[in-house]
Formats: structure tokens, sequence, C-alpha cells
């Protein structure tokens, strides 16, 4: 399933949601490129997006949720990419 947080997180003059997939990377990557999100945009386990692309992203499906439950279903999913943890 494709999880998206509000826009709310601040960040090069813009508002960012965390786009992030409960089921794998591929599910993840194949969404953000129909959303119009570039690669560059994915870091280690998630999608920053423009808050442009928010309601684009709940059109094509994805879930709305707090950004905690964001957090405990990517962790709770096996997917979660901790910053001290190169891959």
């Amino acid at each position: 399933m494709i999880l998206v947080d509000e826009p709310l997180w601040p960040a090069r003059g813009r508002l960012w949601s965390h786009l992030v997939s409960d089921l794998s990377y591929d599910e993840l990557h194949v969404f953000a490129e129909m959303l119009g999100a570039p690669r560059r945009g994915f870091d280690r386990d998630h999608y920053d997006i423009p808050s442009a692309m928010f309601r684009s992203a709940i059109w094509l499906g994805a879930t709305l949720l707090p950004s905690r439950e964001l957090a405990f279903r990517l962790r709770a999913s096996g997917l979660r990419r901790p910053k001290h943890l190169s891959f």
C-alpha cells in the first residue's frame, strides 16, 4: 500500500510530504513514476514530494496518514532504512 503524510515539512522554500510503501520499494518506485516524482526525490526508504504533488498522490490512490502512523507502518513493514546505516 502506498502511504503519504500531509505536506508539513519545510525545505527549500516549499512544504513537503513523505511518500512510502509498506509493501516494497518496487511498488514505491512505480507509484512515484506514475506521479511524476523524480528519482532524485528518493531518500533511503521514501520519496519527498512537494505539496504541489500531494493531491495527485491521493488521487492516484495513496492513503493519507498522520506522519507518526506513516513512520510506524514503514518500520513495521521492515522497509525502514535509518540514516546511520549505509545501503
